[in-house]
């Protein structure tokens, strides 16, 4: 056989090279859905994607992006270890003693001029933070607004937020004023928690309203988590074919906000020692309280909450207990104390045993918030409640998941408890007008008593058209944060009510 010459061997080249093959498959792998699937599967819940066929593309897209979006293990590790509590012996609760409590008529004068003192020299030199709690909206009260735009009718029209930043504004100037040496700014934090539902809204509330006064910069707006509402042996719950029911993780999810939004961190970069923390739907609530800082600081406690009286042994509230023998102190609900213990009297002091009620008033040290935000994490153990659940099939039984801000005192080494009075402090907007309590109206009558009252004991008068029981004046925040310094202004004045005394 002759051997090719070279110019067939050129041709035969060319013909190879200039042939052109089909490129190989591309390997198959699975689509975002698939590998979701599977992904669920290791926690049950795959039932997720049980309509995927009837869906539109848009839609498809919004349920992948939403549980791509969850925190899968921890969800799964929540919803096991918070059903598996239930049902589990808790320990005894007795009376809390009382040394860890400071009440009102054991209070000397000199205590109060101290603690006053020391909170204010806290707050000059920026150890102090505030936390609001306002992931609620005003369903109950008629409105979809977030519940801190409610005006509940005083004389000055102001809002909720707009009484509680002017507080915070008048803190700061008497702080400034207490402390001698050189003039400098005094600023209070002010970290406000909102939900996804009241988000947006508050942050343009406080925008178009110039935050009231205070400093843009010195207000923080973070939002609480969501978890999945889930069956009562733990499925998820579909609202509709493409996207989960979901419910706001409870007052006490601030801890794990706080956490995750690196604002623990923010606080400690910013000198913050203390942080106080309330709920946005009190009208009489003294932000960032000198007296109860102070107070707070002088005991050396790692938490410390302001309580108020149980008006009479059956009502519906939670109070403060010792959670076992020696044990943490802890707040029940009312639920938990049966008719003879919520009735048993101290013989020594002649109150109730078990009579210092929650109010959602709060003061923490930072290093112990940072403590707490892992402990419960770690322990991932939170409240059920059972509720009507909106989902694919109409309203249906199941299961929110919730933490409440007093989760915390157990894991707190010491706690003090700071008696205040209601008329004082404790004016709740909850309900609306026509109920029974917790009232806009209830809550505009005790402000306008309070502050009747201030404006009498520093020499004013007043005239009234309507029975004094139904009206009365309210004093500016920003003209005294709780009666001091009013004398310059009321005293041999006579005031109309209703009206606003204001600088």
């Amino acid at each position: 056989m002759e051997e090719p010459t070279t110019e067939e061997i050129e041709i035969r080249t060319a013909d190879v090279t200039t042939k052109t093959l089909p490129p190989p498959p591309p390997p198959r792998t699975a689509s975002p859905h698939q590998e979701l699937v599977e992904r669920l599967k290791d926690y049950g819940q795959e039932d997720v994607f049980a309509l995927w066929e009837e869906l539109s593309p848009e839609e498809r897209h919004l349920l992948v992006t939403e549980i791509e979006n969850l925190d899968l293990p921890r969800i799964d590790r929540i919803i096991r270890c918070s059903l598996n509590s239930q049902g589990l012996p808790a320990a005894a609760i007795e009376a809390p003693p009382e040394s860890c409590v400071s009440t009102v008529e054991g209070r000397r004068k000199e205590d109060k001029e101290k603690w006053w003192k020391m909170g204010l020299k806290a707050i000059y030199e920026g150890k102090l933070g505030v936390v609001l709690l306002s992931g609620g909206q005003g369903t109950r009260l008629g409105s979809s607004d977030p519940k801190g735009c409610f005006n509940i009718g005083l004389p000055s029209g102001k809002s909720l937020f707009q009484i509680q930043a002017e507080r915070i504004l008048c803190v700061q100037r008497l702080a400034a004023q207490a402390m001698a040496g050189p003039t400098r700014s005094v600023v209070i934090q002010w970290y406000i928690m909102t939900s996804p539902f009241t988000h947006e809204p508050t942050q343009k509330f406080f925008e178009s309203r110039k935050y009231f006064g205070l400093e843009p910069d010195q207000v923080t707006f973070f939002q609480q988590g969501t978890l999945p509402c889930i069956t009562k042996d733990g499925k998820f719950i579909m609202e509709t074919p493409f996207s989960l029911a979901k419910a706001p993780d409870g007052n006490g999810g601030v801890y794990a906000a706080l956490k995750y939004s690196r604002l623990l961190e923010d606080m400690a970069s910013r000198g913050i020692k203390y942080v106080d923390c309330y709920g946005v739907d009190n009208v009489l609530v003294r932000v960032a309280d000198p007296t109860f800082l102070g107070y707070f600081i002088d005991k050396g406690a790692a938490s410390a909450a302001k309580v108020v009286r149980k008006a009479y042994p059956q009502e519906k509230v939670g109070v403060f207990v010792r959670r076992g023998k020696g044990g943490p102190l802890t707040v029940v609900e009312y639920t938990e104390l049966d008719e003879s213990m919520a009735s048993a009297t101290n013989q020594q002091t002649g109150r109730l045993q078990y009579c210092w009620s929650n109010v959602c008033l709060h003061m923490f040290t930072l290093d112990f918030l940072n403590q707490v935000a892992n402990g419960l994490e770690k322990d991932s153990i939170y409240h059920v409640a059972e509720k009507k659940i909106p989902s694919i099939n109409g309203f249906i039984e199941g299961v929110k998941l919730e933490q409440f801000i007093f989760d915390s005192f157990p894991y707190a080494p010491s706690t003090a408890l700071f008696e205040v009075l209601r008329e004082e402090e404790f004016a709740p907007v909850k309900n609306a007008n026509g109920s029974s309590f917790d009232t806009p109206e209830s809550a505009r009558l005790l402000v306008l008593r309070l502050h009747t009252r201030w404006v009498i004991a520093a020499g004013g008068f007043l005239t009234h058209s309507v029975p004094l029981y139904a009206t009365g004046v309210e004093v500016s925040p920003l003209c005294s944060y709780a009666g001091e310094n009013l004398e310059a202004i009321c005293r041999g004045r006579t005031f109309h009510a209703p009206c606003e005394i204001s600088l």
